[in-house]
């Protein structure tokens, strides 16, 4: 008897859990949850004036003197004239003035804005960043600006052997003394990214050069304070020497970094500031001596009432955006920008270049 209860019971357990598993499976299965969308691609551009848009105009609110920012973000700067498809998001973080370390991951950098590269960090996060270009190191121990301004107190005071004369010497240690900290910047900047789970093949980090703002070709009646007030000597040397060596300073950088590196050295050929004269100043892509006399007025505004001079204006930023974004759709290491067959700027081999400049 106990035998016949013991496989009743059997049954019956057996029958219960086979009603369960019939009334579960007969129910419809949940659908799992969609993956996330993957975060939309980016652009970055670090920096100084060249990128941030220095002598467009028309400054970002807030970057235009607001607590002591003087970034002067422009929307014609380059980043927002490249030819990239409409899904890629762009971020200007450079900045008019920058050095080196506010690029980088310095603490404390003296600066609102705070470092370049933690910023960098936040949006490497956020988004998929596919090529991060800087533009930096003339504001370091070469202090360009500093040099145009002596070579402009050379004009004034008619110095034998003008500006040039003065720096021939000092020019290359200043190049040499500003490379570690540049290269300091694009480490910080590789560990931003090895920290936020990036493989170096997964984005593309640009160290562009300088081009020169200005050139031989200047027509004497703007050969002084309504345009360019800079002794012959002066401009061939800054032309010729000053910004190739600072150039090829940075080519170095770049190597020890694995970076890829865009020669701008050449990109202001025939139009820089003042060589149009006074008959054809749309065809320069920089500034001429420039002063905001409204800005003399204030006493903040008045120490940057120059600022913009001997800057690319909106043509210069969208040439260099050209020749920019033809790069960045090649795989070259390093590009030179010279102008093609319609006058623009592309981005041409080193040996193309080269073969160019011989002849």
């Amino acid at each position: 008897m106990r035998a016949h209860l013991r496989r009743l019971l059997a049954l019956f357990v057996v029958s219960s859990v086979l009603a369960l598993v019939f009334l579960v499976s007969d129910r419809p299965t949940p659908e799992a949850p969609p993956p996330p969308p993957p975060p939309p691609p980016a652009v970055v551009t670090m920096g100084d004036s060249t990128l941030s848009g220095e002598g467009a105009g028309n400054y970002t609110p807030g970057t235009d003197g607001a607590n002591g920012n003087w970034c002067h973000r422009s929307p014609a700067a380059a980043v927002h004239q490249l030819q990239l498809p409409g899904s890629v998001k762009r971020f200007n973080l450079a900045c008019s003035g920058a050095k080196a370390g506010l690029v980088g991951l310095e603490p404390h950098p003296n600066h609102p804005e705070g470092s370049q590269a933690r910023r960098l960090a936040d949006l490497a996060e956020r988004y998929r960043i596919t090529d991060i270009v800087v533009q930096v190191g003339a504001n370091d121990d070469p202090n360009f600006v500093g040099v145009l301004n002596k070579c402009v107190g050379a004009w004034v005071a008619r110095t034998p052997g003008g500006c040039a004369e003065q720096l021939r010497q000092e020019w290359p240690k200043r190049v040499q003394r500003m490379q570690p900290k540049v290269l300091a910047a694009l480490q910080d900047i590789r560990t931003v990214m090895d920290r936020a789970g990036y493989e170096r093949g997964d984005y593309s980090l640009v160290l562009q050069s300088y081009a020169s703002p200005v050139g031989p070709g200047i027509p004497p009646e703007l050969q002084d304070l309504s345009g360019c007030p800079l002794l012959t000597s002066d401009v061939k040397w800054v032309r010729s020497t000053a910004v190739p060596q600072l150039s090829a300073g940075l080519r170095e950088v770049a190597e020890q970094v694995g970076a890829r590196f865009l020669d701008l050295s050449r990109a202001g050929y025939g139009h820089e500031a003042c060589t149009g004269g006074k008959a054809a100043p749309e065809t320069e892509w920089f500034t001429r001596l420039t002063v905001d006399w409204e800005a003399l007025k204030h006493e903040k505004r008045a120490p940057h009432a120059m600022q913009a001079s001997f800057h690319a204006n909106a043509t210069g930023h969208d040439q260099f955006a050209r020749c920019l974004s033809d790069f960045l759709q090649n795989s070259r290491r390093q590009a030179v920008c010279l102008p093609g067959p319609q006058g623009s700027l592309t981005a041409v081999p080193p040996d193309v270049a080269a073969e160019r400049a011989s002849r």
